[in-house]
């Protein structure tokens, strides 16, 4: 997190601990969650691996998980609001154009609740809003072994850790309780 500067991503009070509306109804989550879920992440974000971002917001913890994968992985964001994608690119190329160019950061426009099966599969998955139910989906893009992290219900939340084991078994553990706005659509964020 030292290394990819939050005032390049969170529009007002960067370094403030607690979220922050990045508009388009979404929010950058608390630095301290953004801490918590790369110290969690971190063994499947070692220098050569492949991570998706999902509800990667304004790019910052995309770019996070870049800067451990290194310059031969790859970390891809997806976002279903275009603009949140122009944002997030607009935001890398502020001080790391070059990741954008030579594809080790890439944000594309979707529905995260699909994932990315494109470029599956992945070491990691972060998840950056609530699902409603076990994201069996995104599961299914994991490596064997492989970790997907992501906040799990409706009024009540916990952030989830699944480990894919290597015989591709899944290993579930209740990690915390948490309040993340809800992996949706666009339509729905919106407010349609």
């Amino acid at each position: 997190m030292k290394a990819v500067d939050r005032n390049d991503y969170a529009p007002r009070y960067p370094y403030l601990d607690e979220p922050q509306s990045i508009g388009y109804g979404a929010t950058i989550s608390a630095p301290h969650m953004h801490g918590y879920a790369l110290e969690k992440m971190q063994d499947y974000l070692k220098p050569g691996m492949k991570a998706l971002d999902i509800g990667s917001g304004s790019g910052y913890l995309t770019v996070c998980m870049a800067d451990m994968v290194g310059s031969e992985g790859q970390v891809i964001g997806i976002e279903h609001i275009q603009e949140l994608v122009d944002i997030s690119n607009r935001n890398v190329r502020k001080q790391h154009a070059e990741w954008i160019d030579n594809h080790r950061v890439k944000f594309v426009t979707g529905d995260g609740r699909q994932g990315y099966p494109e470029e599956s599969p992945y070491d990691c998955i972060h998840v950056g809003a609530a699902a409603s139910e076990k994201p069996t989906k995104l599961l299914d893009q994991l490596k064997a072994p492989g970790m997907l992290l992501s906040p799990v219900g409706t009024v009540s939340q916990c952030m989830m850790i699944y480990h894919k084991q290597k015989d591709g078994t899944i290993q579930e553990e209740k990690w915390l309780g948490v309040m993340y706005v809800p992996l949706t659509d666009k339509d729905k964020q919106y407010g349609r």
